[in-house]
């Protein structure tokens, strides 16, 4: 689709836009505005003109949403932004979109499309009451929830409802996967969520997607499919340092032994419901089930979480006869009830998805049983319930330059690639994210934010505690946390490069705070994220929380005002050496040449750590302190880099200087 002719004065209708005098200026009242921003809005303004590719990092503060979204909205052009999670999602179409649509007054349409386990599925709502168990008093009356919120929603988002759990056991019986949607066979197909969400995008001029769901259709398109996203002349990724990582979770082949259970469940309810004698279902379910956990049992007693390397015939640690014998038993019972689906195809559309998927899982196994594919990685991913066999390919360089990139046919403009974030490298050229996303030729830029760091924050480097690979190394870093915490009140977050980690310090400092609650401690994983993040932001008497965490916390995580002022990052985030994305990844640059120390591990914690520290500080008036437990940082010759890969923060050389910036923060703190 070819886009409508540009105003040939959008870069001055942009530069208009962010004048103090502009509608922005006086239709929003936390507007400011900012000559990084206003930077950052013209190039994507002539990049829009033109077509083309730009990779843009914008530095926290910048206000890059309102960069990109204002010359999206002038240029007239259909847009589509793909943001890194389903709650930033939320934040975009219904807080950013809706006032700068309204400020700009523009007659724009604008929809939200996700994946399908976002929206609620009427057909199978049906069902779910008969698949609950007698004894789920708790799933009856959650179940009972949704059925009342069906009866009113119009969007079926079930973001919608409030207190649902996002890990329920109820969400895969309430909505519909690409495998088991009935498509234009099914009942409720007028009346589907998705399909109106789909409508909506197509009508609307900007689409707001998230990554997951982007990256899947390129999946779906691949196979012939029709395409679930709208044709559009441009599109935006934001926080875009996480695509590659999202992409190749896709790109590549997944089979688990909980897809045979979810298999299992939807056999025997559509068996009993719709064909009740003509097959023996529970025995086909029971030897399904069976047959799942004996691919779990195959693995053994190893740990749950570890990811097992797969180079030859059967996955590392794994005694091959038993494997094998697993994925046999496997096929049989798929075998099994592709036979037993074939005999009751006519009786009911269920059937047919049924057998679709059930030959979906064959190929998989199958595929599983031949040697991984050139240039691929395959590993063998463990819970304590089920086993993931995994097949990816390193990076998604591939699939954007062949699949993404390709020059228009004749006669239409190029499209617009941009991919923004705060964080995409700490090279020149941004080069830790280009290479691995195949965007070596596309223009880059990078705006740095402005935030005074020199004043407004602090970093420290505990030169005397233990070496980060010492058993006591995590125990001293929660008696320092306690020290610190316990001076400004709380108001502190700990950030772990491990599990481990994460349980030593949190028991510690529970341990330590429990005895005369002044100060609570929250540790992730032992209440959901959202009321975790909830509950850290509540301040009292002055008083704040200490909070425990790891992985999502990294980034994504804002706290505007005093309610964060010391953030402690208990190590260097280092790629893990041992997992086997990372080897295989090391292993291809070695075999160019490189050094992967220096080219890969290296850059990746650099942009670790600046997601890290990038919790701190978050607006203009904003002070804290820095803390990196890594006496790595002082001693090693990488050291001083991935110092300058933070925001240019003055050092606090001692002890003393520490505990006199935490008590000059005291003294200021005076905003909840």
């Amino acid at each position: 689709m070819s886009a409508p002719a540009l105003c040939s004065d959008l870069k001055d209708q942009v530069l208009a836009s962010f004048l103090p005098s502009s509608p922005l200026g006086r239709g929003l009242v936390s507007y400011q505005s900012r000559a990084g921003q206003t930077e950052l809005a013209l190039a994507i303004a002539s990049l829009l003109e033109q077509g083309g590719v730009l990779v843009a990092e914008a530095g926290t503060g910048i206000g890059k949403t309102f960069a990109y979204l204002v010359p999206a909205l002038l240029s007239g052009q259909r847009v589509l932004v793909s943001t890194a999670s389903k709650a930033l999602q939320d934040q975009l179409f219904g807080r950013d979109l809706p006032h700068l649509v309204q400020a700009l007054a523009l007659p724009v349409r604008t929809a939200l499309l996700k994946g399908r386990a976002s929206y609620l599925c009427l057909q199978r709502l049906e069902s779910a009451r008969h698949q609950l168990a007698r004894s789920d008093t708790v799933g009856a009356r959650a179940l009972s929830r949704i059925e009342q919120w069906a009866l009113s929603t119009r969007s079926g988002d079930l973001a919608e409802l409030p207190g649902l759990d996002e890990n329920s056991s109820l969400l895969p019986l309430v909505t519909s996967t690409r495998e088991n949607c009935l498509g234009s066979q099914c009942p409720q197909w007028r009346s589907c969520h998705v399909n109106l969400a789909r409508r909506e995008a197509l009508a609307a001029e900007l689409v707001v997607v998230n990554h997951h769901l982007f990256f899947a259709d390129l999946a779906v398109r691949e196979s012939g499919m029709a395409e679930l996203l709208p044709v559009v002349d441009t599109v935006i990724f934001d926080e875009a340092h996480q695509i590659n990582e999202i992409g190749i979770q896709f790109l590549g082949q997944q089979f688990s032994s909980a897809q045979c259970l979810d298999f299992r469940r939807d056999l025997l309810a559509c068996g009993l419901q719709h064909a009740p004698g003509l097959a023996n279902w529970q025995d086909l379910a029971s030897t399904m089930e069976i047959a799942a956990r004996e691919l779990r049992l195959a693995v053994g007693q190893l740990t749950s979480g570890v990811r097992l390397r797969w180079v030859s015939q059967t996955p590392e640690q794994v005694v091959a006869p038993v494997w094998l014998s697993a994925l046999q038993t496997l096929q049989h019972a798929c075998q099994e009830a592709a036979a037993a689906l074939n005999l009751v195809l006519d009786l009911a559309p269920d059937f047919g998805r049924l057998l679709e998927r059930c030959q979906v899982l064959q190929e998989r196994l199958q595929g599983f049983m031949q040697p991984c594919a050139s240039g691929a990685v395959r590993w063998l991913d463990i819970t304590s319930h089920q086993v993931r066999l995994v097949e990816s390919p390193l990076d998604i360089a591939q699939a954007v330059q062949t699949r993404l990139l390709p020059g228009p046919t004749a006669g239409e403009r190029p499209r617009s690639w941009i991919f923004t974030s705060a964080t995409l490298g700490d090279e020149t050229d941004l080069r830790w994210f280009t290479e691995p996303c195949g965007l070596q030729q596309a223009q880059v830029m990078r705006v740095d934010s402005p935030f005074e760091y020199a004043h407004q924050a602090g970093l420290y480097i505990p030169a005397d505690l233990p070496a980060p690979d010492a058993p006591d190394h995590s125990r001293a870093v929660a008696v320092r946390a306690a020290q610190w915490s316990t001076m400004i009140g709380g108001r502190t977050l700990v950030l772990t490069t491990s599990l481990r980690a994460l349980r030593v310090i949190g028991h510690e400092l529970q341990q330590h705070f429990g005895q005369d609650g002044q100060l609570q401690v929250l540790v992730q994983g032992q209440m959901p994220k959202r009321e975790l993040m909830a509950r850290f932001r509540e301040t009292g008497a002055g008083l704040g929380n200490i909070l425990v965490a790891s992985a999502s916390f990294w980034e994504g995580f804002d706290v505007p005002g005093d309610a964060l002022q010391l953030v402690v990052i208990d190590k260097l985030p280092f790629p893990p050496p041992n997992d086997p994305l990372v080897e295989a990844r090391a292993r291809r640059m070695r075999e160019e040449g490189r050094n992967p120390f220096n080219h890969y591990f290296v850059p990746e914690a650099a942009v670790a750590l600046k997601q890290g520290a990038g919790r701190l500080i978050r607006r203009e008036d904003d002070r804290g302190i820095l803390v990196v437990c890594d006496t790595r940082l002082l001693h090693k010759s990488y050291g001083q880099r991935l110092i300058r890969a933070l925001p240019p923060m003055r050092r606090l050389e001692s002890e003393e200087e520490m505990r006199a910036a935490l008590e000059d923060l005291t003294k200021t703190s005076t905003r909840t």
